[in-house]
C-alpha cells in the first residue's frame, strides 16, 4: 500500500510540474507578442556629385547655420566721368579729340595753337579733296542726254555742286587767314573788342575772328538792317 501511495505522489508531481512550465510557456509567447518590434535604421539616400556622397542635411539645422551668418552688403561705387571721346567733338573735323583745359595754364600757348593748327589743317585738306572729287564727277557724268528732262536734272545737280565748291573756297580762304593769324601769335582774339574768343568756341568754329557777344551784337544790326 505504501509503495502505491509513493507512485502516486511522484505521479501528482510530476503533473503539476508539466502544468507549470505550459504556463510558463503560454506567458513567454504572449510577452513577446505583445512587445514592440524595433524598427531598423533606415540609411537616408546621399546626394553624388564627382563620385563623393554627401548626406542630406535637415532643414532645420541648415536654417540654423545660415541665420547665423550675415549677409554682406553690397556697396555702390560711384561712377567715374567719362573722359571725352571722340564722338563728344563738336567740331568740323571728325577724328581730332577736343582739347582738354589744364588748370591755370596760359591762353594760347603751345600746345592749344599746335591742336588747332592740326584742325585747321585736316579740314583744309579734307574741303580740297571734296573739290578734287567734284571735278573728277563732273567730268566723268557729262553727257548730252537727247531727253530734256535728264539735261535739266544733271544740269541742277552740277549747279548745285558749284554753289557748294563756291562756298567751300570761300571757306578755304578763312581758313588761310586763321593760320596766317596763328603764324602771327593773334589767333583767338576778337577782332573787334580784343577779348579771348574762348578755346570751346574756336573748336566749334576754328575760323571765327569775334567773341560771342560781338557776334550776336552783329547778328542783331543785321537783322535790323534788313
Amino acid at each position: 500500500m505504501a509503495a502505491k501511495k509513493k507512485a502516486a505522489k511522484t505521479k501528482a508531481r510530476a503533473k503539476t510540474k508539466a502544468v507549470a512550465k505550459k504556463a510558463a510557456a503560454k506567458k513567454k509567447t504572449v510577452a513577446s507578442k505583445a512587445a514592440p518590434k524595433k524598427k531598423a535604421p533606415v540609411k537616408k539616400a546621399g546626394k553624388k556629385h564627382k563620385g563623393v556622397t554627401k548626406t542630406a542635411v535637415p532643414a532645420k539645422a541648415a536654417s540654423k547655420k545660415t541665420a547665423g551668418k550675415a549677409t554682406p552688403k553690397k556697396t555702390k561705387t560711384a561712377r567715374q566721368p567719362a573722359s571725352p571721346s571722340i564722338s563728344s567733338h563738336a567740331g568740323p573735323v571728325p577724328g581730332i579729340a577736343p582739347y582738354i583745359e589744364k588748370r591755370g595754364e596760359e591762353y594760347m600757348n603751345e600746345e592749344q595753337t599746335e591742336h588747332f593748327r592740326k584742325i585747321l589743317l585736316a579740314w583744309k585738306r579734307e574741303l580740297m579733296e571734296e573739290v578734287d572729287r567734284t571735278v573728277h564727277h563732273m567730268q566723268d557724268e557729262a553727257a548730252n542726254f537727247p531727253d530734256p528732262n535728264d539735261r535739266a536734272t544733271q544740269e541742277s545737280d552740277f549747279s548745285m555742286e558749284l554753289r557748294t565748291r563756291d562756298r567751300e573756297r570761300k571757306l578755304i580762304k578763312k581758313i588761310d587767314e586763321a593760320l596766317m593769324h596763328l603764324d602771327n601769335e593773334e589767333y583767338g582774339y576778337c577782332d573787334a573788342c580784343g577779348v579771348e574768343i574762348g578755346i570751346r568756341r574756336l573748336e566749334a568754329r576754328p575760323t571765327a575772328t569775334q567773341c560771342i557777344d560781338c557776334k550776336t551784337l552783329d547778328e542783331i544790326r543785321e537783322k535790323q538792317m534788313g
